[in-house]
């Protein structure tokens, strides 16, 4: 699933998907003349979890129907706290993934880098807080969902970030 909105220079990319992430490629989707600063944060498959040693792998499952739709609210927020932001890429990976593999990569530009940094900060805060993906840890002695879940939230209520 995904989606891609915006033209000239408000675009932003929305995407859930089986394929491993390429960092490389979505960087430089985000890169644009207008800005000075792109911030690429990805979340990294590790090998231990809350109280947990010894993961060999995790499973993302999405409610997919709403998963777009939600990540849409996320960037439409960012765009509100930080009016100036060029490129926004709000990316999640499902089905199971292996140790140092990427689940999630958010990517924004701006002019500068404090709007990057916060907003970047932002949209993985909200999306993990708001979009209905659960995560299932696989180690050697079996299996179990994330002892880190939580209820979905509203990514509008999402803590206030400094601004520039």
């Amino acid at each position: 699933m995904s989606a891609t909105r915006g033209q000239g220079v408000s675009e932003t990319r929305l995407e859930l998907t089986k394929d491993e992430l390429d960092i490389g490629q979505i960087y430089n989707w985000a890169i644009m003349p207008s800005c000075g600063a792109v911030v690429v944060f990805s979340g990294i498959v590790r090998d231990n979890a809350e109280s947990r040693k010894g993961v060999t792998s995790l499973t993302y499952e999405a409610y997919e129907d709403r998963v777009i739709e939600k990540l849409e609210v996320i960037a439409t927020e960012m765009r509100k706290r930080w009016v100036d932001l060029g490129r926004i890429a709000l990316i999640h990976r499902v089905g199971q993934l292996q140790l140092g593999e990427s689940s999630v990569v958010v990517a924004v530009s701006s002019p500068h880098r404090p709007e990057a940094f916060a907003a970047a900060q932002f949209g993985i805060d909200a999306l993990k807080l708001s979009v209905p993906i659960w995560k299932q840890e696989h180690w050697a002695e079996g299996t179990d969902w994330s002892t880190n879940s939580h209820p979905i939230s509203d990514a509008r209520n999402v803590g206030k970030v400094t601004q520039r």
